[in-house]
């Protein structure tokens, strides 16, 4: 987190400034290295779904101040609403699936800068039990809570439904928080919901919610981590530093899962959620963390940008080579 000076005397401060002084003044003529720019403060935005608990433990893992990255952290119910206040510029990062980065760039340029994880197998269409549904296309005519302009919440309304037959207008959308749904569901205020882990995974073993649909089926929702074109300008090597963390976040995800789940799980009960250790167990291994660079994700972002397009929330395909950027993590990763 971010640090101040408080304890530095006034000789000190003078020491610590005439060296940079002399350093800058003397530059590489007496053999020194010229000063390493100081990293900047990232403002880390993140969504309190499962989809966000790998930044999450980024931030609790000590790995950001290993790598001399100092942080804020902006949480929220779902990336869709990172995405904005990046386009706001409110946050530096914050991770989304596709649609969300195709959206963001078009409104305020984003980029990523790098993949951070597959998500497909936590998100799902469910219904309240009782009803006995088992197919996407009994939904006519019914009560589904979907967080709109979400990555979900657009998949769900343009290629779930209508690859189930639904036309717009045939199912009646229910606009909520993701973290709202479950609740809605439970007391029967709606009758089908389009959420994420660990909402899904509290219905199911609660017992008042069956799966209709997973989206693993239709897409495998590669999440990205996107930065604020101003950010990657203003300090490249931030970023850099930033992914070399992220490399190491992936090992503890690989060799040490229960240290993860411990972490996570620590969060969910301190936000009062009462769901088991098995039944977060069993969330928290749908989400598939592997980072890596952006760059081969194009053919799989144009179809999304041209669906995007169809329905006119984007104005344009953009140039893939801009939007996904695989210079910083290959950097990271020497």
């Amino acid at each position: 987190m971010t640090t101040s000076n408080k304890g530095m005397t006034r000789r000190h401060y003078l020491a610590a400034s005439g060296a940079g002084v002399l350093a800058a003044g003397l530059g590489t003529g007496f053999g020194m290295r010229p000063a390493r720019a100081a990293l900047a403060t990232v403002r880390q935005g993140y969504q309190t779904n499962m989809w966000g608990m790998p930044t999450y433990y980024l931030m609790r893992s000590g790995l950001l101040e290993k790598h001399g990255v100092k942080f804020e952290e902006f949480a929220v119910p779902s990336g869709n609403l990172t995405m904005q206040q990046q386009v706001a510029r409110q946050v530096d990062f914050g991770t989304y699936a596709g649609p969300s980065l195709c959206i963001g760039h078009d409104k305020g340029g984003l980029i990523a800068i790098a993949y951070i994880e597959n998500v497909g197998k936590t998100a799902r269409v469910m219904a309240r039990k009782e009803l006995g549904l088992t197919k996407v296309e009994q939904l006519k005519g019914l009560k589904v809570a979907n967080q709109t302009g979400s990555s979900t919440g657009n998949i769900f309304a343009d290629q779930i439904t209508t690859k189930a037959g639904l036309k717009k207008g045939d199912w009646q959308e229910v606009r909520m928080n993701t973290d709202d749904m479950a609740a809605a569901l439970a007391a029967k205020t709606v009758d089908a919901m389009v959420t994420v882990e660990p909402y899904n995974q509290i219905a199911e073993d609660d017992g008042y919610a069956s799966t209709l649909a997973e989206f693993y089926d239709f897409d495998k929702l590669p999440v990205f981590m996107a930065a604020t074109p101003d950010f990657i300008q203003k300090s490249p090597e931030t970023v850099v530093a930033y992914l070399k963390a992220w490399i190491d976040v992936a090992k503890d995800f690989k060799n040490e899962p229960a240290k993860v789940a411990d972490t996570v799980y620590a969060y969910y009960k301190s936000k009062g959620y009462t769901m088991s250790k098995a039944t977060f167990t069993k969330a928290l291994a749908r989400v598939e963390v592997n980072p890596g660079s952006p760059a081969e994700f194009g053919p799989y972002m144009q179809t999304q940008a041209e669906i995007l397009l169809k329905e006119k929330k984007i104005k344009a395909i953009p140039d893939w080579k801009t939007v996904l950027r695989g210079d910083f993590f290959k950097q990271a990763s020497a």
